[in-house]
C-alpha cells in the first residue's frame, strides 16, 4: 500500500552528474532521456529540466552542432572548479584573518593611554558632570526661547503681514459688495 516516493531535484542532479562522470561521454538530450530512467531512476519527463538546471549552474557544458545539442561534463572540470573555489575561499580566509589581526592591533593601540587610573576616573567623572550641565542648560535655553527678542520681532513682523493681508481681502470684499 505504500507509494513510491520520487527523487528530489538535488538527488536527480547528483544522479545525472554520475551518468556523465561514469561514462565520460558526450550525449544528446534524447540519449539522456533513454539512459537516465534505466540506469539512475530519473523519470524521462524531468530529464530536460534537471539537465537545464545543471547547464545553468555551469556543471554541464552544452554546445549546438548543426541542428543537435550536445551535453557533456568531465570529472576533471568539476575537480578544477572545486580547486578554484577552494583557492578563492582560502584567499578570503587569509584576507579575513589579516583584517582581524589589524583590527585587534588597532584595538590594542586605542587602549594605550586608557588604562583605568585614578586621574582617568576623575576626568571621566568630570566629563559626565559637564555633559549633564550642558543638557540642563540646553533645556533651560529651550524654555526661554519664547522670550527671545529676535523671535518676538519675527512674530510681530508675521502679525503685521497677516493684518495687511486681511485688510486687503476686506477691502476687496467691500468693493465687490458695493458694486453689486
Amino acid at each position: 500500500m505504500s507509494k513510491k516516493k520520487g527523487l528530489s531535484i538535488e538527488e536527480k542532479r547528483t544522479r545525472m552528474m554520475e551518468i556523465f562522470f561514469e561514462t565520460k561521454d558526450v550525449f544528446q538530450l534524447k540519449d539522456l532521456e533513454k539512459i537516465a530512467p534505466k540506469e539512475k531512476g530519473i523519470t524521462s519527463m524531468s530529464v530536460k529540466e534537471v539537465l537545464q538546471s545543471l547547464v545553468d549552474d555551469a556543471m554541464v557544458d552544452t554546445d549546438r552542432i548543426g541542428t543537435s545539442n550536445y551535453f557533456w561534463a568531465f570529472p576533471s572540470k568539476a575537480l578544477h572548479g572545486r580547486k578554484q573555489k577552494l583557492e578563492q575561499l582560502e584567499s578570503q580566509l587569509t584576507e579575513g584573518t589579516q583584517k582581524k589581526q589589524s583590527l585587534q592591533q588597532s584595538i590594542e593601540n586605542a587602549k594605550v593611554g586608557r588604562e583605568n587610573t585614578d586621574s582617568r576616573a576623575a576626568t571621566l567623572k568630570e566629563l559626565e558632570g559637564l555633559r549633564q550641565q550642558r543638557n540642563q542648560l540646553k533645556a533651560e535655553l529651550a524654555t526661554y526661547q519664547g522670550c527671545d527678542p529676535e523671535i518676538i520681532k519675527e512674530i510681530r513682523q508675521m502679525n503685521k503681514v497677516a493684518k495687511d493681508a486681511a485688510n486687503r481681502w476686506t477691502g476687496m470684499l467691500q468693493k465687490i459688495w458695493i458694486s453689486q
